[in-house]
């Protein structure tokens, strides 16, 4: 009975109606989980793991999310990236195979789950390649050695398992040969000292050779250079060392040791950005010994720096930078490389190429603890708002309970009384709670709903409360922002992106040049111009090649024309008015290198019935399946559809395109459907898309109606021709929720 009349009181507290703050803090919080979920639901699709070995393998990391790359060039400094060589790989439909090459999936098939895979060293056998590199394990978070091996120059990795594991952290497995034996310097700081291991059963079994020093250096190598072997590395453990910013060096007549510390050390004690710390291997080139360092100035390892050493001696050590000529990543996250790479390992090749590994990172360091406090931080602020809000409509009475503070506890004795009057705390507490409490009578009097000015207030609030929904949703469940490309048996590739256009739609072409660049697969953007005079390439804003190719007519046929100067097997075929994520255009490639030999598309169709009736994708949805798929956005193999496009036997459909100036999408459905009796198309669903020509009043198909009917016509004419469109696929007939 006393809780009950307890329970009353509380309910009807003349300061604060519970009641009604209580629904509106339901109503509220119902209301902003359904738009960050919808939001989330829009914008973000799901992380979908594919060929993933171990569920633990490559697990976000507050590191980073570091993998491997391979270059080529007739010189140190002319390295270019694998997917510039063109080199190709049928197995993993990679035409041409691109960077990253090694990859903490990768890394974890050797059964020892990786998160980032970092500090690439080679070591080569005559033509067969090993690389060492740094794997933090994803349950240990411990840097382990892992090794891969190629015999194709570095295209394809078998990973061999872990080289060297101890009880503490390792990395930059400075790899080299002495005396007919083959050593390993891992990084192993963390031990405080500088260890030596000797190769017992090359390269899975290490034995420690030695301990060279009792010094806690950072990303050392030795290098042998005029008859003295030469120790690089960095001691960070004293008092007035700059972090990221000291060299030192050692020096010894034996790679074993004992060594000597250089006169001037420290070489360096500067600002991190300098290139102090080493990043990579050594090389020599041209008679003159080179060194990589990293500039850690905007983050740790933001990029390389190369430096000529033109004095090193036991007294005196002088360096000058030159020019690395590596290729600055311009798509941002997007890129494997886009946000940081720290090492480089570049060695001479039989042939005479030279090949380097290098090390890449999409997100800075610390990026998955900084979205964590931003997004907590809006969430945070969000409340705020949504209590504002309610202040404004009167609906929160009160932010403290007045039953909550201590001047509001009910009877109490003279005693308590004279203790809370001379405890300055529980007064200044009480000021508190009472001054906080009046604010919503404050902003009610100051800014009344049923005002204009009010109400203008309340929309502006709510609109900024929306705003940080979406952005805290952004940084708590959309990951680091990037949008990857999707690896398949061990490989990652590229596909050119082909639109066709002409002047009108020269706003769109910009738009749309300027989106799809950045997506991670595109190698370049080529726009077939059908009509008027062609735009400069300077008005493009591209991450990538663009070139215009100008036709002398204006034909839908020149969608499928064919072209020597593709250097890709895979083309993606876009209409310059549709927009959608990169990630979706990565899953369509994805899908698209799993099966090359059909056409991957975006916009499902279904031609069934008699006589054929083109219809929409709602038709389709309604009969569970699909038998074509548009080619206003689709990828193509173009070995394949160009070729067939443009038999001979194809020529009568290339007439009716012309005669009706449509249907070309059409056409390519049937040229496949007649060559194979097996299935011909797959479809991929976006998360959204939309079309940007709606916007400008320059579709090319206006009246849907009448497009339908020519497309209809099509249909009549091209069974005729080439037999029916066969073999009805299923809405999610593949089981990886992509085609749902």
């Amino acid at each position: 009975m006393r809780l009950k009349w307890w329970w009353c009181r509380w309910w009807r507290h003349e300061n604060c109606v519970v009641s009604s703050t209580l629904a509106y803090f339901m109503g509220s919080f119902v209301v902003v989980g359904s738009i960050g979920y919808l939001y989330a639901w829009l914008m973000f699709s799901p992380n979908v793991r594919l060929g993933l070995v171990s569920p633990l393998a490559c697990q976000e990391d507050n590191e980073g999310s570091w993998s491997i790359g391979v270059f080529y060039g007739h010189s140190p400094f002319s390295l270019k990236p694998i997917e510039d060589m063109n080199i190709s790989n049928d197995k993993s439909a990679a035409w041409p195979v691109a960077n990253p090459v090694v990859t903490c999936a990768s890394a974890s098939e050797s059964g020892f789950p990786s998160n980032f895979v970092a500090d690439p060293f080679l070591y080569r056998q005559g033509e067969i390649l090993y690389l060492f590199f740094e794997t933090k394990n994803s349950v240990t978070s411990q840097g382990d050695i892992g090794v891969a091996r190629s015999v194709d120059k570095g295209a394809t990795w078998q990973q061999l398992g872990i080289a060297l594991d101890e009880d503490w952290h390792l990395s930059y497995p400075y790899v080299f040969e002495y005396d007919d034996q083959i050593y390993m310097m891992p990084e192993s700081s963390e031990k405080g000292d500088v260890r030596i291991y000797r190769a017992l059963q090359f390269p899975l079994q290490w034995t420690l050779e030695k301990v060279i020093l009792k010094k806690a250096l950072v990303d050392s190598f030795i290098v042998a250079y005029n008859g003295i072997y030469w120790l690089f590395g960095s001691d960070y453990s004293g008092l007035c060392t700059k972090r990221y910013g000291e060299l030192e060096i050692w020096y010894s007549t034996n790679p074993l040791g004992p060594y000597k510390p250089h006169k001037k050390n420290p070489i360096y004690n500067t600002h991190k950005s300098m290139g102090a710390r080493n990043g990579g291997r050594p090389f020599i080139y041209n008679g003159y010994l080179f060194r990589s360092g990293q500039d850690c100035g905007e983050t740790y390892g933001r990029r390389i720096r190369a430096f000529k050493i033109e004095v090193l001696t036991p007294e005196e050590f002088n360096e000058v930078e030159v020019p690395l000529h590596l290729e600055e990543p311009n798509k941002g996250r997007n890129a494997w490389n886009g946000a940081r790479y720290h090492h480089l390992d570049v060695q001479q090749l039989s042939s005479g190429e030279w090949i380097g590994v290098s090390d890449g990172d999409r997100v800075l360091s610390g990026d998955a603890t900084q979205r964590f406090v931003l997004g907590c931080a809006l969430a945070i602020t969000v409340g705020v708002l949504v209590i504002l809000i309610g202040m404004l409509l009167g609906v929160v009475k009160c932010i403290i309970p007045l039953s909550w503070c201590p001047h509001n506890i009910g009877k109490r004795s003279d005693a308590f009384l004279t203790l809370e009057r001379s405890n300055l705390f529980a007064s200044k507490l009480r000021q508190f709670c009472s001054r906080l409490n009046r604010v919503s009578l404050f902003l009610r009097g100051r800014v009344k709903p049923n005002t204009c000015t009010g109400r203008l207030v309340l929309s502006l609030v709510t609109v900024i409360a929306v705003a940080l929904t979406c952005t805290a949703v952004g940084y708590l469940y959309g990951g680091s922002g990037s949008q990857e490309a999707y690896l398949y048996n061990g490989h990652y590739s590229q596909f050119t992106l082909l639109t066709m256009t002409y002047d009108a739609r020269l706003w769109n072409l910009k738009m749309y040049v300027k989106h799809y660049s950045r997506c991670a697969s595109v190698r370049e953007i080529v726009v077939v111009w059908n009509k008027g005079e062609p735009p400069d390439l300077t008005e493009f804003d591209s991450a990538v090649p663009v070139r215009i190719r100008v036709e002398e007519r204006n034909s839908l046929n020149n969608r499928f024309k064919k072209d020597p100067l593709i250097k890709t097997r895979a083309v993606l075929e876009l209409d310059d008015d549709i927009m959608m994520t990169c990630n979706d255009v990565e899953r369509g490639f994805r899908v698209w290198r799993e099966h090359p030999d059909r056409i991957v598309g975006f916009y499902p169709r279904l031609i069934d019935g008699s006589p054929l009736e083109y219809r929409g994708e709602k038709h389709a949805r309604r009969h569970k399946g699909y038998n074509m798929i548009l080619t206003g956005a689709a990828f193509v193999d173009t070995k394949v559809a160009f070729e067939r496009y443009w038999r001979e036997e194809a020529e009568p459909g290339r007439e009716k395109v012309d005669k009706y100036f449509n249907c070309e999408d059409v056409l390519l459905n049937y040229l496949y459907a007649n060559a194979s009796s097996l299935k011909t198309v797959e479809y991929v669903r976006p998360a959204w898309a939309i079309d940007t020509s709606k916007l400008s009043g320059v579709a090319i198909s206006r009246n849907t109606q009448e497009h339908y009917q020519v497309r209809s016509n099509c249909l009549a004419e091209f069974s005729d021709m080439y037999g029916s469109l066969r073999n009805q696929n299923n809405f999610n007939g593949r089981n990886d929720g992509w085609d749902l």
